[in-house]
């Protein structure tokens, strides 16, 4: 008989978390789930890994066709570990998620949860990170099962190409338009930092700040999720500028 496909499951916001455990309920039946995720939550941990201090992991919940780890590491590190340590075989797939807030645009450089997703890629298995622009710990996350179950049923059936992983991003509404797959958009975070004072009178800064998306172009995640849709990239592993690559060789070379 053909094997059950292995899923192997994280995020960045712990495995408590309300997100990833909801993305649990809607996976069970379509395989073995093997869930791998911090002890903590870990957010904005992008691709960090745990070089200075030993890794540890324990065992939560052991049922039929799904297992739970806790891990004191990053998101990084738990998909590592995952497969170099405890699992018996690579996974068919894993899925990053569901996080608690968007991961669209330039975020994806910050994100843990995409940290995770293109540390899957590099091991060659196919990839996917879901998020819900909504950072409550109680948000409803019924669109982002129903369209992420979408895509990981496709993935499942067609797979991705090679040094390629998704980006699914949901919005905040009762029901999304649609699915659109989109490129990033081209934006970033200004005012980035409030400024305020401790008990010394010393000046200490909070994270904040406002995004700005400069992006013209008609099919960037950012309009396409302000519009009600939600937004499928495909992201590569690879950050080689092909179209300069030809002409800095040109200039540089000897």
């Amino acid at each position: 008989m053909k094997q059950k496909p292995l899923i192997l499951i994280t995020n960045d916001d712990g495995f408590r978390a309300k997100g990833i455990n909801e993305l649990i309920k809607a996976l069970r039946g379509r395989g073995e789930l093997i869930v791998f995720a911090p002890d903590g939550p870990r957010s904005g941990m992008s691709s960090a890994i745990t070089s200075l201090t030993p890794l540890k992991y324990d065992t939560v919940l052991q049922e039929d066709d799904l297992t739970i780890f806790s891990c004191n590491g990053t998101p990084v590190d738990c998909v590592k570990l995952a497969i170099n340590e405890v699992l018996d075989r690579e996974p068919d797939l894993l899925v990053s998620g569901i996080n608690h807030g968007g991961n669209m645009a330039i975020c994806v450089n910050y994100s843990g949860t995409m940290g995770a997703a293109a540390e899957g890629c590099i091991f060659g298995i196919p990839s996917i990170g879901l998020s819900v622009l909504d950072h409550r710990p109680d948000a409803d996350f019924r669109e982002c099962c129903r369209l992420g179950i979408k895509v990981i049923d496709d993935v499942l059936a067609h797979g991705l190409p090679h040094g390629t992983y998704l980006n699914l991003n949901v919005p905040v509404v009762e029901r999304v338009k649609g699915l659109k797959v989109c490129h990033q958009a081209d934006g970033r975070w200004i005012k980035e930092f409030k400024r305020s004072e401790n008990a010394s009178g010393h000046p200490v800064f909070w994270l904040t700040g406002e995004f700005r998306n400069d992006d013209t172009r008609a099919d960037n995640d950012m309009l396409a999720l302000d519009n009600g849709f939600a937004t499928l990239v495909p992201c590569k592993v690879d950050v080689t500028d092909y179209q300069f690559l030809k002409e800095l060789r040109k200039r540089t070379e000897e």
